[in-house]
């Protein structure tokens, strides 16, 4: 549509809108001018950069590991992949709470492993409770997920829910990765904890992945980590050195950069998103037959479109949420990503990781569209 000139509101992309902070490009320039452009060794990472993640996570998150204990990949996704294919075998099952990010049930699936979805209700804000996690765990489970500010949803597990994870996940003695991709995106003074922190036997149970994409808009450069256990990371490592040799070597002093230097940027985008976030609930919530929990973390709204299923919008019936997006796309030129792409198809994903003037123009396309539905 926008190759033919039509004006298309983007709800869609999973990635900041802002460029990239100067000092972490420079960074990353002076080490393609000094010729740092080699193989990426070592595989785990160069020294000075997993230094950066071990003080920052000691600073931020209040956990204590060594460099030994952290690796470096092509971004957060790459990560959890090599995570994935280190621990599952064949026969293996991970709980994954719906919603969930798309790719979550797709890498345990090429690890040989079973997702076991649980799902995490609209009525407990998308948050899985201690109760159906404990009712999940069996024999069979080797992994558990937890994604905390949560995409779809941008839910955020409260210190005292996570302990109370923590409880059941000690007695079961089940590894968690937890995802803190969106650790820096949270709002309304929300407390922002990662569960490793609750204790010794969480620190040994628990692999952390983070990355730099989110926070300091770098998702093109492709810069992941994950800090657990020696013999996972190790186990991780193996599997790098044998697939992608490591992350692309002068990308690594860019976000040595970004870690080291100065956060406020960070800060800056923080800001701004709090801004659209408040500008997105309040129209969303004022439109027709439209209900959205106010998002506490990450930039995504996760809006409940159920009171439209079974209806008709401009002449279409919606049947689920991809009919509803492809309404929303071919009538009102606005672009969001089906719920059904993360677990719930009475649910459609917004991103408002865009300006607050393409923000009030996308909703008020839609709430246009939909005083069609009937």
């Amino acid at each position: 549509m926008k190759a033919q000139g039509i004006d298309v509101v983007n709800f869609g992309a999973g990635e900041p809108d802002f460029d990239t902070p100067q000092h972490i490009k420079h960074a990353a320039i002076q080490a393609l001018n000094a010729g740092f452009t080699k193989y990426p060794l070592p595989v785990a990472g160069i020294p000075e950069l997993r230094q950066a993640i071990s003080e920052k996570l000691k600073r931020d998150n209040e956990l204590v590991y060594s460099p030994d204990e952290i690796s470096v990949a092509g971004g957060g996704k790459n990560a959890l992949y090599a995570l994935m294919q280190a621990l599952i075998d064949p026969g293996d099952e991970v709980i994954v709470p719906a919603p969930y990010w798309v790719s979550y049930p797709e890498m345990v699936r090429l690890a040989g492993g079973k997702p076991a979805i649980v799902d995490a209700v609209e009525g407990n804000d998308f948050k899985l409770t201690p109760a159906q996690l404990d009712a999940a765990i069996n024999k069979n489970t080797k992994l558990i997920i937890l994604n905390s500010p949560n995409n779809p949803t941008g839910a955020v597990y409260s210190p005292e829910a996570l302990a109370a994870l923590a409880e059941v996940i000690a007695s079961h003695g089940v590894r968690v990765v937890s995802d803190e991709i969106y650790e820096q995106l949270v709002y309304d003074g929300v407390e922002q904890r990662s569960i490793a922190s609750f204790g010794p036997e969480m620190r040994e149970l628990v692999v952390v992945c983070n990355g730099l994409s989110k926070s300091y808009a770098m998702t093109g450069w492709r810069i992941g980590y994950l800090a657990g256990p020696s013999e996972v990371i190790s186990a991780v490592n193996k599997i790098q050195s044998h697939s992608t040799s490591g992350p692309t070597s002068f990308v690594q002093k860019g976000a040595t950069a970004a870690l080291t230097g100065s956060q406020e940027p960070v800060a800056e985008m923080r800001a701004e998103f709090d801004k659209r976030r408040r500008i997105m609930g309040d129209r969303l919530n004022a439109l027709p037959r439209i209900a959205c929990r106010t998002p506490k973390g990450a930039f995504y709204a996760f809006a409940n479109i159920a009171d439209c299923i079974g209806r008709e919008v401009a002449g279409n019936r919606i049947g689920g949420s991809l009919d509803m997006a492809a309404v929303l796309l071919n009538q009102a030129h606005v672009a969001v990503v089906p719920g059904v792409a993360f677990g719930s198809d009475n649910h459609l994903r917004l991103s408002y990781a865009t300006s607050a003037d393409r923000i009030r123009d996308g909703l008020d396309r839609m709430g246009e569209l939909l005083t069609s539905c009937h």
